[in-house]
């Protein structure tokens, strides 16, 4: 079993590496217990006190052996008194922290409320109309690029079912390709003979492209197929299409916006 890359895992925003970010907590605590100081911009050094935990040798440097000293205990206090956390530090709310640094925490706060949107938007999409859905389809592709302007995009798309095929729409603003839409709204798994038709249906319109969306989710065998196929064409399962939903702001709306700040070292820098 390969031993996995720990330094390119990112956060499940993508915006930082998971073990940098680790690194950077696990040196701000050492530094609040007075194991490490920072003695220039970049470069950290071992404090006598640091150089006497690991003597001990330690099976390991967690928050238990940090709160033996009364200055980590200060800082800690002194941080959540700030945030407005007077909460107490028990062993729930170590185990917590000693899991996962601040800013994983928010991530996967982040993701949690996502998932719980998309949901939410899968719901609403399945007790919709056909005709709601279609038009729900066609937000989505617009706001992503596709099809010129809105209105232009809603003529595009018929909805009549000719040969397996929804409808069209232009694959940029002059209209130099057209990519045919099959949108179901279904809760069975679509199987690979409904993505054949489909490929059936391009052929017989002489097109290249095409984008299956459905409410439910694709087979394995749907998605080998279409992996072997010239025709180009792309799956997009009701998961998928709430996260387009909520990326492209299509059916949701903003509630909060919380910026994630850092200290800018080169601000301190003497120059």
């Amino acid at each position: 079993m390969p031993i996995p890359d720990f330094q390119s895992i990112m956060l499940p925003s993508g915006q930082a590496r998971l073990f940098d970010n680790r690194v950077a907590w696990a040196r701000a605590h050492m530094k609040m217990a007075m194991l490490l100081e920072n003695t220039r911009r970049g470069v950290f050094h071992i404090t006598d006190r640091g150089v006497h935990v690991l003597r001990k040798a330690p099976e390991k440097i967690d928050f238990h052996l940090l709160k033996q000293f009364s200055e980590y205990n200060e800082a800690r206090a002194g941080n959540r008194k700030k945030a407005g956390d007077n909460s107490k530090d028990d062993g729930a709310v170590a185990k917590q922290d000693e899991a996962q640094t601040p800013e994983e925490q928010i991530e996967l706060a982040y993701e949690v409320v996502r998932k719980n949107l998309a949901r939410e938007l899968l719901l609403q999409l399945k007790s919709a109309s056909p005709a709601f859905f279609e038009k729900v389809v066609v937000e989505v592709l617009v706001k992503m690029g596709y099809g010129g302007t809105l209105k232009d995009a809603g003529q595009a798309i018929g909805g009549s079912g000719d040969e397996g095929i929804d409808g069209i729409i232009k694959e940029d603003r002059l209209g130099l390709d057209i990519i045919y839409i099959q949108a179901k709204k279904w809760e069975a798994t679509v199987s690979r003979p409904e993505i054949q038709k489909f490929a059936g249906a391009l052929q017989g319109k002489r097109a290249r492209k095409g984008i299956f969306i459905t409410t439910s989710d694709f087979s394995s065998g749907s998605r080998e197929y279409v992996s072997r196929i010239d025709s180009k064409i792309i799956l997009i399962d009701g998961v998928e299409l709430a996260t387009y939903m909520m990326d492209f702001g299509v059916g949701v709306s903003t509630e909060a916006v919380y910026e994630l700040k850092r200290l800018d070292s080169d601000f301190f820098t003497d120059t």
